[in-house]
């Protein structure tokens, strides 16, 4: 495995920093929050340094250890939340006046959705894919060796395709939302 050398590494990731913080704030919406999801991502980048492979692309692999740190920390917060009910015949829980919203639904969503994507031609896929995590079009060009132009007709065909893939398994998106919040 060919490694880049540590004063390289860290010139590039020092070149990607305002990526990185502009990405992690999207994904928090929170400064503060933001500022501990770059650091981390940091961190992290910096230990496992020796993973990377010199001559692919450092800002997808940034990306992918952002998105995933943000993901663990999110979940960890949904667990963290997890109500307890040591009391006599579940007093709480059975109680009406507490009302616990579920996600379960928007999460087999998401899944269904990243399943759909994964489906996608590799041609659309990963123009869409690059796109969606914070490249821009003219970077996802340079990387791909496309025409910007067309990289910009994928992305716009990727979405097309997927919207005609929700649409046929969900039908309309009002009737979804209804059904959903009845």
């Amino acid at each position: 495995m060919d490694t880049m050398n540590k004063l390289d590494f860290n010139n590039k990731f020092n070149g990607l920093t305002p990526s990185l913080k502009s990405f992690a704030y999207n994904l928090t919406k929170d400064n503060e929050e933001a500022k501990d999801l770059y650091q981390e991502t940091a961190f992290r980048a910096m230990t496992n340094r020796d993973k990377f492979k010199a001559g692919t692309n450092l800002k997808a692999w940034l990306f992918t250890i952002m998105k995933n740190i943000f993901i663990n920390n999110y979940r960890k917060k949904t667990k963290a939340n997890t109500i307890v009910d040591s009391t006599d015949n579940m007093y709480f829980i059975n109680s009406s006046s507490t009302i616990v919203s579920n996600g379960a639904g928007t999460n087999i969503q998401m899944e269904e959705l990243n399943t759909m994507i994964k489906n996608l031609e590799d041609s659309i896929r990963i123009p869409f894919e690059m796109h969606y995590v914070g490249y821009k079009y003219q970077e996802i060009a340079d990387e791909l060796e496309l025409p910007l132009g067309t990289v910009k007709s994928r992305i716009f065909f990727a979405r097309k395709e997927l919207k005609k893939t929700i649409k046929k398994q969900y039908g309309n998106y009002n009737t979804i939302r209804s059904k959903l919040s009845a």
